[in-house]
């Protein structure tokens, strides 16, 4: 285990700081932390992670939808909140989560770090190309650029040519969007003829939102399709905010921004703490976002736990190493075989013939079991799909049957990729 006493000592104030915040305004955590005998505040942080139970996105929904609609997770009164978010991922229904200027502050903070460590300049042009929904990842993104002084451009409402041509015009320099999208704005662009969309000065594609951002197949053919732009990932949710950011001297690792997150890497069958070089389930408390906290929030982000000691610093910070490796609820079993659709990703995506692809999940006679479907480039060879099985059925040990299908039959995504379909 890595020595880091400053780290922790920080981590261990703003944690007290949380809890004492929590026992007199909190409905949903006072009551679990008197359970825990955690009334009276913590030692150590290790004695926060021993006694404090672990809170699940069940927890979060049974709340709302007993104490409608927003649940008891709320520090203060009503009258102070005056920001409002919601997530998409559960069967339910979305999950509101609310904060106030000072929480919302905090995660704007976490940004800024983003930036800096993807090396944006505030004298950068920055293109948001998102849908600008309820979603917080969109808002905290664009409002931090504001605040920094970045001249920040909403890509909201428009189609993609249309985005490409206002980046063209207001001379963007950075964009920010999903894994997904980067692909798809550079196969517009591709496609696009010069005279009708110009030139462009991109140099830094900021990307979140999906795994691929940390897998190299993936980067590497967001970098081609952008003329050698650098791509930076970074991960977050709506439930805790921006949690991690990329090292420019630790690529395809995201690095935890440990001044507002304390974060645990657990197996999840002991639901003991990982040692480095395990990999298991995403522990996330939050720190400095005490409007709507979460303690010991169970993620669902299968990571690699590790620590990097960048140049310079004094002590190691926590790190995930290949960035989310996929989620923990996303693993299926194929002829006996665990498979994350990550995994499936990384090897498809590491022949850049292959423009776009979708995973097709069917159930015959009672077993699971996979196909694939390939759109092919240009100049594709004529043996491609034969090429990928092999190298499906060489890392998996299966059989995986892949075809070919036309160019621009499969679906194209502006925000989270839906390409593995159950049938």
């Amino acid at each position: 285990m890595a020595d880091r006493p400053r780290i922790e000592e920080g981590q261990l104030g703003k944690l007290r700081h949380l809890l004492a915040e929590l026992r007199t305004g909190n409905d949903f955590y006072r009551p679990r932390l008197e359970k825990a005998g955690l009334d009276e505040g913590v030692s150590s942080i290790r004695e926060f992670t021993s006694q404090m139970p672990f809170t699940t996105k069940m927890d979060l929904v049974w709340d709302r939808e007993e104490f409608p609609p927003y649940g008891t997770n709320l520090t203060y009164p009503i009258s102070q909140y005056s920001r409002f978010c919601q997530s998409s991922g559960t069967t339910r229904g979305p999950l509101p989560s609310l904060d106030t200027n000072e929480s919302w502050s905090a995660m704007l903070d976490c940004w800024d770090a983003v930036f800096d460590a993807a090396g944006v300049g505030t004298d950068e042009v920055i293109f948001f190309a998102f849908s600008f929904g309820p979603f917080l990842g969109f808002w905290t993104a664009f409002e931090s650029a504001t605040r920094r002084g970045n001249l920040s451009i909403p890509g909201g409402g428009l189609s993609s040519k249309a985005r490409l041509q206002a980046m063209v015009n207001y001379d963007a320099e950075v964009l920010c969007c999903t894994p997904t999208y980067a692909l798809r704005l550079g196969e517009v662009f591709a496609a696009a003829k010069s005279e009708e969309v110009g030139s462009y000065r991109l140099k830094k594609i900021v990307v979140a939102g999906e795994p691929g951002g940390s897998l190299p197949e993936v980067r590497g053919r967001i970098s081609d399709l952008w003329k050698g732009a650098e791509v930076f990932d970074h991960h977050g949710m709506t439930e805790v905010g921006p949690v991690t950011l990329e090292h420019r001297e630790h690529p395809f690792n995201l690095c935890v921004i440990e001044d507002g997150y304390l974060a645990e890497v657990i197996d999840r069958e002991t639901h003991k703490e990982a040692e480095p070089g395990q990999k298991g389930e995403l522990v996330i408390t939050t720190l400095t976002r005490t409007a709507c906290p979460l303690l010991r929030y169970r993620t669902g982000d299968l990571v690699e736990k590790s620590f990097f000691q960048a140049e310079g610093e004094a002590e190691p910070v926590f790190c995930l190493k290949g960035g989310i490796l996929g989620r923990v609820d996303e693993m299926v079993v194929i002829r006996g075989v665990n498979i994350y659709p990550t995994a499936v990703e990384k090897i498809i995506r590491g022949f850049p013939d292959v423009v776009e692809f979708q995973v097709i999940q069917t159930t015959r006679h009672s077993m699971a079991e996979l196909e694939v479907s390939l759109e092919a480039g240009p100049r594709a060879p004529a043996d491609l799909a034969e090429r990928v099985a092999r190298e499906l059925g060489d890392a998996f040990t299966l059989r995986i049957p892949v075809r070919l299908v036309e160019p621009g039959s499969l679906p194209r995504f502006e925000f989270k990729s839906k390409r593995w379909i159950k049938q």
